[in-house]
């Protein structure tokens, strides 16, 4: 998953269902709820998230989607397709106040420390002051090869990335012209 896309990887999906199932599980007993994050601010699913959602668990009677956001907002909608069908929203909060006793600390660490980037971002959106405005701010502004994720999207995640940022006036700074995160 990035910032702004996600795709199942279909034979990561297909592994887990064969070892859930040589479990002697069920499908309905562990492909039902979909939890995921988001790194802002916002719970809400995106469209990718709707599209997805609808294409992987749109068969099943009933599935959950679930997101929560940095600052621990919560959205969780329960969809069923049986009977006349339907969706309701569920209030839901997280209570970290408990242990999770299956949780492995040190390996989510060790997950972590190999997976996760940490990046430093500007304060308030400013740029460095040692970047001019006719220097390549790539290597500051995107840390990360988004171009090449970006070119690896369907043109309809592109387009839905495209339209954001057109709707999202708020991030970028008119007198410069410089889009600021």
């Amino acid at each position: 998953m990035t910032c702004v896309s996600v795709r199942f990887d279909d034979a990561s999906v297909a592994d887990f269902f064969d070892a859930q199932v040589d479990l002697g599980k069920k499908p309905e007993q562990f492909a039902r709820i979909w939890l995921h994050s988001h790194p802002g601010d916002s719970p809400e699913p995106s469209a990718i998230d709707e599209m997805t959602f609808e294409r992987v668990f749109g068969k099943c009677q009933w599935a959950v989607l679930f997101v929560v956001a940095q600052d621990n907002e919560t959205y969780a909608k329960l969809q069923f397709n049986v009977g006349p069908g339907g969706h309701v929203l569920i209030p839901v909060e997280i209570d970290y106040s408990q242990d999770f006793g299956p949780s492995d600390h040190d390996l989510w660490g060790t997950e972590f420390a190999a997976h996760v980037n940490a990046t430093e971002w500007p304060d308030e959106g400013k740029r460095p002051e040692n970047l001019a405005l006719d220097d390549d701010p790539s290597s500051y502004a995107l840390p990360y090869d988004f171009l090449d994720e970006f070119e690896q999207m369907e043109p309809q995640e592109r387009r839905f990335i495209l339209d954001e940022l057109a709707n999202r006036p708020e991030l970028w700074n008119p007198e410069s012209e410089v889009m600021c995160l």
